[in-house]
């Protein structure tokens, strides 16, 4: 705009909200904070979870998507990649993005957009310009251009709507979208064509009622083997490559490898599942189980999960395949080919999509997956004489595939372990610690616990909230080092009208970088302040604080070495007390300890506090000093005499 001079309708903000992975505070600020705030009318959020892959465009809105959609498509960015399952999934999952917050605290409508691959570098050393795809950024960029230039001028006001729809990306068409309220009349019209077809082919006797059911064989059989290869298979590599455990993302760096080891492994077991019937085929008949399964796949979508509504657009194409096979002896290849695209360019994404945005232990979908576009498939491959021939083919590439993973199973300076090592010092009862989160200690963690490390006892192995749930591992003692404990001043504590208030700062003698403060026991305060900002009621019922995900009263990272003050008021007869942990992140860079430098290839575990000195304190107020109470009973019978 600048450049050719023309002015936007709408003002364009250029937001850099920081904190986001700490509790999207930058967006908070800004929403709640901000006087500009109050005026936004549509978000562009772009984020990243990982370091390549398409970006994908999810929404986020308190109403319906509709108006959103459409405008999205009227906006036309060349290479979009969305789909309202994406939308869905993400809805029923408890992620949280800044478009959250905007959509949360400000009622104010968001485009996100992220891509999902090389998911082992997100959050670690690795999450660097120098790993980021820059085919991923420029999808990033290929989204932003058009968006900016049809939202700077559009009317942003009408992008409310109580209705949703369904959409996805398509080659050539870029993206097609139509109402929820189109489900129900399309699924019925599948199965009515469905039935008709059935019945149709009875009476031209090409189907046969006995081939059908046996047709049910191949296909269950082929979806039970490759779901149960797919679940127990991976819990098999794990227990082959122990190692694994220590990427948290749950993706290795071998993932794509090992994705494609099971696919391949699944056609090779439905290739020669199939070509054990062989001799019993008749091509059409065995087509009624997975037209059946897949109309029974939308039945279940239409209840749970209409965001996969699009998933009846395949069916419709198999069923036009379906007639055709009923018409013709032997159908064109091409012809089929093409029917099959729509499953091919929709279902085949999904193969990989799971298991790189939800884990490698989804690999069973990617299995059941597989199956299902074999089968939908099937007007293509039915007629392939050389199922066996393509089963041993599909058999030797899944090995070469589980070859080509187990070469990169192990850690180098590009495929980094993950480690981590913590200082923790008990000041309750003066013990201090090595503690680590790994699960195989490698040869810089053993230096400090030893050979063989003493599992952690219950009382360590809490650990701080993180993303994944770790708690610490393995423990040892540690030598005792100079690390000076914070200070707690009472600063007042007094009852007022059966009340009692106490205000309390909490003073570190050392450089900090994080303080979390727990209340013992449940304390129902009446009253709750952090350096004169009033906390959040988690639970208004029951006045509960603890509203942080680790269930502390409050998560503060210290900035230039600041005093935490916390104001309080409880019952008068309810004695509290607080643990309090002190993290400082310089446990590589404090002289007393001469920590050794990690090998080049380790690197420090992600989502967890590592590389810390953390310092745990109990104490109750009453213990601080001794309670003065300063009671003022007003009785009402006293009548005030201004004579």
């Amino acid at each position: 705009y600048l450049a050719s001079g023309n002015t936007p309708k709408n003002d364009i903000i250029i937001l850099f909200s920081d904190a986001e992975e700490i509790g999207l505070d930058g967006a908070k600020l800004f929403v709640n904070e901000h006087p500009w705030a109050k005026n936004v009318g549509l978000v562009l959020n772009f984020e990243a979870r990982g370091t390549s892959g398409p970006s994908n465009m999810i929404l986020e809105t308190n109403g319906g998507n509709s108006k959103l959609v459409k405008e999205f498509i009227q906006a036309n960015p060349d290479f979009p990649v969305a789909s309202s399952l994406m939308y869905s999934v993400y809805k029923m999952l408890p992620n949280d993005t800044d478009s959250t917050v905007f959509r949360e605290d400000g009622d104010i409508d968001s485009f996100f957009f992220a891509f999902i691959d090389s998911h082992f570098n997100y959050h670690t050393a690795n999450d660097t310009f120098y790993n980021l795809s820059r085919n991923s950024l420029a999808h990033q960029g290929s989204y932003l251009l058009p968006l900016i230039h049809y939202f700077a001028n559009a009317d942003l006001s009408k992008l409310k709507s109580k209705t949703d729809d369904v959409y996805v990306n398509l080659p050539l068409l870029k993206m097609i979208s139509y109402p929820f309220s189109w489900i129900l009349p399309m699924l019925i019209l599948a199965t009515l064509i469905f039935l008709y077809l059935i019945f149709y082919g009875l009476y031209k006797r090409r189907l046969n009622g006995k081939m059908i059911a046996v047709g049910f064989v191949p296909f269950l059989l082929s979806l039970i083997f490759c779901g149960i290869l797919g679940f127990f298979g991976w819990k098999f590599i794990l227990a082959i490559y122990p190692q694994y455990l220590e990427i948290q993302q749950g993706f290795t760096y071998n993932g794509h490898w090992y994705i494609a080891f099971f696919v391949f492994l699944s056609l090779a077991i439905t290739f020669g599942v199939y070509k054990k019937f062989g001799k019993k085929f008749n091509e059409p008949s065995f087509y009624v189980a997975p037209l059946l399964f897949w109309l029974l796949i939308n039945v279940a979508v239409f209840i749970i999960l209409k965001g996969a509504a699009f998933f009846i657009i395949p069916v419709f194409f198999g069923l036009l395949s379906f007639f055709v096979m009923l018409r013709q002896e032997r159908p064109s290849l091409l012809a089929m080919t093409l029917l099959g695209a729509p499953a091919l360019f929709i279902f085949a994404p999904l193969i990989q999509f799971f298991p790189v945005g939800l884990g490698l232990k989804m690999l069973v979908i990617s299995c059941v997956f597989t199956v299902l576009l074999f089968t939908i498939l099937w007007p293509v491959f039915g007629y392939y004489k050389g199922k066996g021939i393509l089963s041993v083919l599909c058999l030797l590439l899944s090995v070469f595939f589980f070859i080509k993973a187990h070469s990169k199973s192990d850690f180098s300076e590009e495929r980094k372990k993950p480690n981590s090592l913590v200082y923790f010092k008990d000041a309750d009862v003066e013990k201090t610690y090595w503690l680590t989160y790994d699960k195989e200690i490698d040869e810089w963690t053993q230096q400090y616990l030893g050979e063989k490390p003493e599992t952690t006892t219950e009382n360590l192995a809490e650990a701080p909230y993180n993303k994944y749930g770790y708690t610490y591992s393995y423990m040892n003692e540690a030598p005792e080092k100079n690390i000076p404990d914070f200070e707690i001043i009472l600063d007042k504590d007094t009852v007022v009208e059966n009340l009692r208030n106490v205000l309390f700062t909490i003073v570190p003698k050392r450089k900090v970088n994080k303080i979390d403060l727990y209340s013992d026991q449940f304390v129902s305060f009446k009253s709750l302040e952090f350096n004169g900002q009033k906390a959040s009621l988690y639970n208004e019922k029951n006045k509960d604080y603890r509203g942080t995900k680790n269930d502390a009263l409050i998560n503060y990272y210290v900035s230039e070495n600041d005093s935490l003050k916390v104001n309080f008021s409880v019952a008068e007869n309810v004695s509290v007390s607080f643990k309090v942990m002190e993290y400082s992140f310089d446990l590589m860079t404090d002289q007393q300890f001469n920590i050794s430098k990690r090998p080049n290839y380790t690197m420090p575990k992600p989502f967890v506090i590592t590389d810390a000195i953390a310092v745990k304190r109990t104490f109750s107020v009453d213990s601080l000093r001794v309670k003065i109470t300063d009671t003022i009973n007003i009785n009402p019978e006293i009548i005030l005499n201004d004579k």
